[in-house]
C-alpha cells in the first residue's frame, strides 16, 4: 500500500487520509486487487518481458479494467517494464527525476515493484508519495511532479495514455526539498 511523506517528516499510510492530503491537487490513488497477477506471476517476478508477453498482460489487464478507460478517456495503454538492466535507464531516470507537468494526464497501475513520486502542493510546500503493487495513481494535466525509481530498480506499470502524443514532460525547474 502507499505511503505519503509530508514535508515536515510524518508519513501517513492510510489510503483515505493520503486521498485527503492530494485532493487539492486533484490526482486520484486507489489500491486495485483484481487478483489478475495471480493469472501471469511468473511474468510479474521475471526481470524480463518479451512483446508478446506485455501484449498478454495489457489485454489481461484492459480487460478487467476497463471501466478506467471509459471513466477517464484513455485511448491507448503500454506495459514499461523498468529493471537494472533496461535499456537507456539513466535516460529514463533523467527524463522524469526532475519536476516537470503534461498537457494530458498521466496515470499508471502499478503491478510490481515500486515507484516514488513527488508533488508540490498549492502553497508549494512537497510531499512524496510511494506506490506499490496494485495501487492506481492518475495526476491531471499541469500537476507539477516527479518520478523515480525505489531502490530495487524495479517495477511493471501499465500506463494509460489520453494523447497520441503521450506524456511529454515539460520542465519547470523546482528543486526538490526532501527525498524519501
Amino acid at each position: 500500500m502507499a505511503i505519503l511523506l509530508l514535508e515536515d517528516g510524518t508519513t501517513e499510510s492510510d489510503l483515505s487520509a493520503i486521498a485527503h492530503e492530494l485532493e487539492p491537487l486533484g490526482i486520484k490513488l486507489r489500491h486495485y486487487d483484481p487478483g489478475t497477477s495471480l493469472l501471469f506471476p511468473e511474468l510479474m517476478e521475471q526481470e524480463t518481458v518479451t512483446d508478446v508477453e506485455k501484449h498478454h498482460i495489457v489485454g489481461l489487464h484492459n480487460s478487467v479494467f476497463e471501466f478506467l478507460q471509459q471513466e477517464n478517456g484513455y485511448l491507448w495503454s503500454d506495459l514499461l517494464n523498468i529493471h537494472p538492466g533496461s535499456p537507456n535507464l539513466e535516460t529514463w531516470m533523467a527524463t522524469y527525476g526532475s519536476y516537470h507537468t503534461h498537457n494530458a494526464a498521466e496515470a499508471i497501475y502499478l503491478l510490481a515493484g515500486e515507484i516514488i513520486y513527488g508533488f508540490v502542493k498549492p502553497d508549494r510546500t512537497q510531499v512524496q508519495l510511494l506506490i506499490t503493487s496494485q495501487d492506481y495513481l492518475h495526476i491531471p494535466a499541469g500537476v507539477e511532479h516527479w518520478c523515480s525509481f525505489s531502490a530495487s530498480l524495479h517495477f511493471k506499470v501499465i500506463r494509460y495514455f489520453t494523447t497520441v502524443e503521450g506524456w511529454m514532460p515539460i520542465y519547470t525547474g523546482t528543486h526538490q526539498q526532501f527525498k524519501i
